[in-house]
């Protein structure tokens, strides 16, 4: 006998709707990664946000600098333990492999993406497009937001409410802090929302695939091994 298949890293309920949404947003990415090519100063979006939030002082920096260290190598390594460590102890072990693989290719995109598009920012070593960190949260929100969906076996419309407004909220509160912080245009971390969005749904279809083949081979070795 074989046992059950683990529960699905892309509820199989949102397929349908996160898809469009991921090409989408990889058209959004792209569409900014050209409009900003090769650009060293703010755009007149960049501008306007960015006056209104750039240099925020105590707390709100100490708060914006809290953020930061999240997408830094030591932060992001806690984040990545932690949410594996609830991944499996929930036994979700193909959430446990998006988490290590959505945000790693997530980061690997955007850090691609910046060395295309050569948008700088505080000199022309500082590549900025998209955000990196931005990314980063998002993806790690959007794969707890898929756990979480699956788990209370959301529907279409309520699941992928979920996702969407979890992504905006962790994009929402790092984007703040780098620009706050003056790390990015408000316009790089759109891009890097974006490429979350686009990276990480794409990686949990895929997950699931290379398991489902994998325990598809399983059941058809079995059965040859104990004759």
């Amino acid at each position: 006998m074989t046992g059950r298949p683990a529960p699905a890293a892309l509820p199989p309920t949102l397929r349908r709707w996160l898809g469009p949404i991921a090409a989408l947003a990889a058209l959004l990415v792209l569409l900014l990664g050209v409009r900003y090519a090769d650009a060293s100063k703010p755009g007149r979006v960049d501008a306007r946000i960015g006056a209104t939030v750039d240099g925020v002082g105590p707390p709100w920096r100490h708060v914006a600098l809290a953020l930061d260290f999240l997408g830094e190598p030591g932060g992001a390594a806690m984040l990545i333990v932690a949410t594996v460590t609830g991944c499996l102890l929930l036994r979700r072990p193909r959430s446990a492999v998006l988490v290590v693989a959505g945000a790693g290719l997530t980061v690997g995109t955007a850090t691609l993406l910046k060395h295309l598009a050569g948008r700088t920012i505080h000199g022309a070593d500082n590549l900025s497009y998209p955000s990196g960190h931005t990314a980063f949260l998002t993806a790690l929100a959007l794969v707890a937001a898929l756990l979480a969906s699956g788990r209370l076996g959301l529907g279409r419309t309520a699941g992928t409410s979920l996702v969407l407004a979890t992504a905006l909220v962790a994009g929402a509160a790092m984007g703040w802090a780098q620009v706050a912080l003056g790390a990015h245009y408000p316009t790089d971390v759109l891009g890097g929302w974006c490429t979350a969005l686009a990276v990480t749904p794409a990686t949990a279809w895929l997950v699931d695939r290379t398991a489902d083949r994998l325990t598809d081979r399983t059941a058809d070795t079995g059965p040859q091994q104990r004759r």
